[in-house]
């Protein structure tokens, strides 16, 4: 479902990759929508899907061996997966971009900054030369770049860690986007660092009003950024809600065991939780809920029935019906 504050809504969306006679599912039907200037936190273990996802919303899916089996992607009312890459190519960089993981390996080691930045500047906007390069250092600015009439002229190699992260920042802002997509964009960098890139895309996502699209595994980098959290697994959303439902209220068993997991000052000197077994691999995933081989709550019904999303109301939806309140005998 969709408000008239939606910016974003994904429905049902389904990414498969084919190889031979076996089919990855590695997105099996997820929902979720972005609301304008709000902040939405992907989160999961590696290989759920989050990226891939993504991916699909900025048309960016190898075809082949991936296809996009099902699903819509509205932007603003408008579904992505119908568009001609012409038209695709229109929104990408310009009215949705994105901040991917690795800067030193998304940055072009053959062209200096003023370029890299200057790029989707010069294909989506009419502007002259001159007025290009100041532009290219508001942008440097605004990222919190020092010297940056001296850095257009660097190259990738010549930046630290941290300042070709603001780099991939600034080429993302670059034509004004509604929504930037950030794919763990602090991973590679030290604790400093990766919180000073928070507090950037949170200062900038304030003054210049966009919506945020956060993807990462790091559940207090949710705590201190998130709107509302999608929790995936194995390609399906398994809980959502606002921040401090998930944190304060989680009620999927995936979602309790990845909070748990987290260390604090209580659990010093003691083993942390780890939740046993491992992700199924996509291509071959367990019948029913596919949590329910590691799930300490599992019952036989588990193995056999895909499970439903159950509503705990202020829209916090838990993919449980076993936990869920009322439900437990009539699924034994």
């Amino acid at each position: 479902m969709t408000d008239n504050k939606s910016l974003i809504s994904v429905q049902d969306l389904k990414v498969y990759f084919r190889s031979g006679h076996d089919c990855a599912r590695a997105v099996d039907g997820i929902s979720f929508e972005i609301r304008q200037e709000e902040t939405v936190c992907l989160v999961g273990e590696s290989g759920c899907g989050k990226t891939v996802s993504a991916l699909s919303i900025l048309g960016l899916i190898p075809t082949p061996p991936g296809e996009i089996a099902g699903g819509r992607i509205l932007f603003q009312g408008k579904n992505l997966l119908e568009l001609d890459e012409e038209d695709m190519q229109k929104i990408r960089g310009n009215r949705i971009a994105m901040v991917f993981q690795e800067p030193l390996t998304s940055l072009n080691p053959v062209f200096n900054i003023e370029d890299q930045i200057g790029e989707a500047i010069r294909i989506h906007k009419n502007i002259w030369a001159g007025e290009l390069r100041d532009r290219c250092i508001k942008l440097l600015k605004d990222v919190g770049i020092p010297s940056p009439v001296q850095r257009l002229k660097d190259y990738p190699h010549q930046l630290s860690g941290g300042q070709r992260q603001r780099v991939m920042i600034a080429m993302a802002l670059a034509c004004d986007p509604d929504l930037i997509i950030a794919d763990e964009p602090t991973t590679a960098l030290d604790v400093t660092v990766q919180a000073q890139i928070l507090q950037l895309l949170k200062s900038i996502q304030k003054t210049r009003s966009m919506s945020v699209l956060y993807i990462t595994h790091d559940l207090g980098v949710v705590a201190n950024i998130a709107d509302r959290v999608y929790v995936m697994y194995s390609g399906i959303v398994t809980e959502q809600g606002n921040t401090a439902q998930i944190f304060d209220d989680a009620r999927h068993p995936y979602t309790q065991g990845l909070l748990a997991s987290l260390p604090s000052r209580s659990k010093r000197g003691k083993r942390l939780f780890s939740i046993p077994g491992t992700v199924p691999n996509p291509a071959y995933k367990p019948e029913g809920c596919p949590f329910h081989p590691r799930c300490p709550h599992a019952i036989p019904i588990c193995g056999k029935k895909y499970p439903k999303m159950c509503d705990y109301g202020q829209a916090h939806l838990a993919r449980c019906p076993v936990l869920f309140e009322g439900e437990t005998d009539a699924n034994k």
